[in-house]
């Protein structure tokens, strides 16, 4: 699937997008498209496949160099800040908004990096290329040391920039190095920001959306623990501490609410995992969440109404981030390994909802699927 550059809204751009999705989706259970599908299940074998790779790779290709619709999500001072997508965020101006940009770009790194022989793959690495060039990503830099961007991206397209730094910089490719390297300017500006973001922070964000805290210091967290940056991996750890260590049955019966993405309880489990010992989550999870642990547990997947709704398919999100947190989750802890069948059902329940999908769920959730079919392999191969 070719897109040009700068391409203007229309009808082509969506319906490519929306083709590459009912294609993954059908690739995934053997069906050509014009068949009809007799109901998606997860492959046998844990990992992706090199055809399921192509497929997933045609969701962030078709999205990102595609500027409408966007939605900046700006502050303006004066009539001086307006601009069109491409002029204000030249790296990062495709796929609906800022972050979504910035996760697609990952999910392309993902897959040429456990797939160099993606078919498309040429596309793919000059895609990357032009986006993350030293120049484009200077302008990034500009924009977020504007007056009113301190707190631009917070700490939702944070995190996710700090995890594209990550996979660039485990990425062994000579464009790995080359992107990495233009990209440093802006992975120091956003984890400076964290350092100085997190001591003011007085209270933890909760909400299952965009600005979840915990979720805001998971990637973070790995990004500085990889890369040796030892102040933003003790502040992290820190601050996960003074948020969360003292909480205590985490309400999960209310979850999730009408646009979550993100589970609230999950989410935090999945931080304290990270900055805990062993000893001292067993601990906390006995009073944060005990049911968990036990074999009878179980958890509905999220249902989505209106797939035209923008935020209400965020709900199968939700089912792919909460299936990413189980098998993280059982793949750390083996008490937890009955865990890994409820992540099945949430995965399996929200793929086949990608056939047909429109552009308010393609722009995004191709990512959040390659994340838990991600940690799914992973579980498998422990």
């Amino acid at each position: 699937m070719t897109e040009t550059k700068n391409r203007a809204p229309g009808h082509t751009v969506r319906a490519g997008i929306m083709m590459a999705i009912i294609t993954l989706a059908l690739s995934w259970h053997g069906c050509s498209p014009g068949e009809a599908p007799g109901g998606i299940r997860l492959p046998a074998d844990p990992g992706i496949s090199l055809e399921q790779a192509n497929k997933l790779s045609e969701l962030p290709l078709a999205c990102l160099q595609t500027v409408y619709p966007n939605k900046l999500g700006q502050t303006l001072g004066d009539s001086t800040d307006l601009g069109e997508p491409h002029v204000l965020h030249p790296a990062f101006y495709g796929c609906f908004d800022w972050h979504s940009a910035v996760h697609g770009h990952w999910s392309l790194v993902w897959l040429l990096k456990h797939f160099p022989d993606l078919e498309q793959a040429g596309q793919a690495r000059q895609k990357l290329k032009e986006n993350l060039s030293a120049g484009n990503i200077l302008a990034e830099v500009a924009y977020f040391q504007g007056p009113r961007a301190t707190s631009y991206e917070r700490t939702y397209g944070w995190t996710w920039l700090l995890k594209l730094a990550l996979e660039l910089h485990t990425w062994d490719d000579p464009l790995g190095r080359e992107l990495e390297t233009n990209l440093q300017p802006l992975t120091g500006l956003i984890a400076r920001r964290y350092l100085e973001f997190l001591p003011k922070l007085n209270y933890p964000i909760r909400v299952g959306e965009h600005t979840n805290t915990a979720f805001g210091l998971c990637f973070a967290w790995d990004y500085a623990v990889a890369t040796g940056n030892r102040e933003l991996e003790n502040l992290i750890v820190s601050r996960s501490r003074d948020f969360y260590l003292h909480d205590q049955g985490c309400p999960l019966g209310w979850e999730p609410s009408g646009y979550d993405f993100l589970s609230p309880c999950f989410e935090e489990i999945d931080l304290m995992r990270r900055v805990l010992d062993k000893r001292g989550f067993r601990e906390w999870m006995d009073g944060f969440l005990p049911a968990l642990e036990e074999a009878a547990f179980t958890l509905e997947p999220g249902e989505v109404s209106d797939r035209s709704d923008g935020k209400l398919v965020h709900l199968d999100g939700l089912n792919f981030s909460r299936a990413w947190v189980m098998y993280g989750l059982a793949g750390q802890y083996p008490e937890y390994a009955h865990l890994a069948g409820i992540a099945d059902n949430h995965l399996e329940h929200s793929l086949p909802n990608l056939v047909g999908d429109s552009y308010e769920g393609g722009h995004w959730l191709g990512s959040f699927a390659i994340l838990a079919l991600d940690k799914r392999a992973a579980l498998a191969d422990r």
